[in-house]
This record gives structure tokens, sequence and C-alpha cells, in this order.
């Protein structure tokens, strides 16, 4: 099972775990993860104003590749998987867009949205199927009480990201059961936790952060997974009234597959 790749640049720096963790679990799943030659930046947020397509074309360009290797595109990092999502969307949907990005990039064969972009989750859940992984679990987290944090990006626009339903998702949940811990439900696990704001306002960012820290707790989890590298630092450093551990979901893959590396 082979897939195209983009890991973004987050994955490279500061969230180096969460790519490593993916590799080393694709490999026990027998995942080929074809990492894009050349891919760039992908902006890190989807710009808004319908006159911008500058800032679309590192997406299209990493879209148009896949599509030419002839594999569907593999994301993991939670605002890559939203920009690129979003990007393919416009130029399936959208002329104007698709017709100014295929002329700045002077593509032999125009791109109009013919990738098909996944999450690391969507694989494992659509292409390999939950119930295959729990069979290829030899490390079951047993007795583990583990929240899920969605966070935004990856649910919404939900017409747009059709992952799974934006308020009451459970694609993380059934993900935890299938490696043998239990997810323990809570009422702002696909709140915002303050995202970029962090930068400009930390004390909101902190407000949010510890709200959604606080509510994992309450109902009882012992550790947070996420798959966004912006929420796993808000979480850390920035919900300074809980100590949670905030976890990678590759991470605990590659435990409970056996193949994680100290």
């Amino acid at each position: 099972m082979i897939f195209s790749y983009y890991p973004g640049c987050t994955l490279k720096t500061k969230a180096k775990e969460l790519n490593f963790y993916a590799y080393q679990s694709a490999k026990a799943l027998g995942i080929e993860l074809q990492e894009l030659p050349e891919w760039q930046c992908c902006g890190g947020t989807y710009p808004m104003a319908k006159d911008e397509t500058a800032t679309k074309l590192s997406s299209v360009r990493a879209l148009t590749l896949a599509r030419d290797l002839g594999n569907d595109l593999v994301t993991l990092c939670s605002a890559c998987h939203n920009v690129l999502k979003q990007v393919n969307n416009d130029m399936q949907n959208d002329e104007k867009i698709a017709s100014k990005a295929n002329i700045y990039l002077q593509l032999k064969t125009p791109y109009h949205g013919e990738t098909k972009v996944l999450h690391y989750l969507e694989v494992l859940r659509d292409c390999i199927g939950f119930e295959e992984i729990a069979k290829k679990v030899v490390n079951p987290l047993k007795g583990k009480k583990i929240a899920a944090y969605y966070g935004c990006l990856l649910l919404r626009p939900s017409k747009v990201m059709q992952m799974d339903n934006p308020e009451n998702p459970r694609i993380i949940e059934d993900f935890i059961k299938a490696i043998g811990a239990e997810p323990v439900i809570y009422p702002f696990r696909n709140e915002c936790c303050g995202g970029y704001l962090t930068m400009e306002d930390k004390a909101l960012t902190q407000k949010k952060s510890n709200t959604v820290m606080g509510s994992a707790q309450e109902f009882g989890a012992e550790m947070i997974t996420t798959a966004c590298p912006l929420c796993l630092y808000n979480l850390r450093k920035n919900a300074t009234e809980h100590d949670l551990p905030v976890i990678y979901f590759t991470e605990l893959l590659a435990e409970a597959l056996g193949v994680k590396e100290d």
C-alpha cells in the first residue's frame, strides 16, 4: 500500500516525533510513505480572501505532483492537512482560482483537484481498518485512559474536510480502542486551544488551553493525544494549571505495535 506523503515544515523541526513514529508504524502495517520530492511549505493557514492565489500555489504543486505519481496524498499535521484539503477543494470547485493557479504554474497538464487527500488517521480507519490494526497490536495499552483532542483544523470546515462529525467525532476514540486503551469523552475535545493566538494573546491561549486540559482531567483522562503540533505545544506550554501528559497519536500507535524506540 503506497501513498505520497507531505510532511510539512513542523514535522521536520519541532514535531519530529509525530513524523518518526508515523514512519515506524507505517512499516509495521505494510504502508509505504513516499515523501514528495522538493515539497514547499503550505503556508500553515488557509487564506480566506477569494482573490488570494499566490499563497495557494505550493499546495497546488504538491497536489499536482501526487497526481502525476498516481498516488493518494497523505498528511499528518492538522494544519497542513487543512490547507491542502481546502486548496484541493478550490481547484475542484472554483474555476477562477483553478484557472489562475494553472496559469501561474504553467502546468503541462492543468490540475483540477484530481488528487485524493487523506489524513493518516483516515488511512488507519478507511484503508487498513481499526479491527485489523487491533489484530496487529502486540503491546495493548490496557488500563490507560486517553482523551482525544481534535482541535479546530482536523474537522472544520466539515463540508470540505469530511473526516468525521465535527460536533461528535469518533475517529480518534475508535483508534484509542483499537490499541487497547480506554477513550475518555469530554466536552472540549473539539474546541480551540487558542491556536495561533499564542504569540499575540498568550493570556487567552492559556485560558483556552487550561479549559481543554481541565475538562479532560475532570472526566478521568490520564493523558491527551492529538495530531496537531500547535495544539500539542499550547497544551504543554500554556495549560499551566494542569499537568496531563500530551502525546502524538503516532507515538501511541508505535508503542502498541511494538516498534517504539526510546
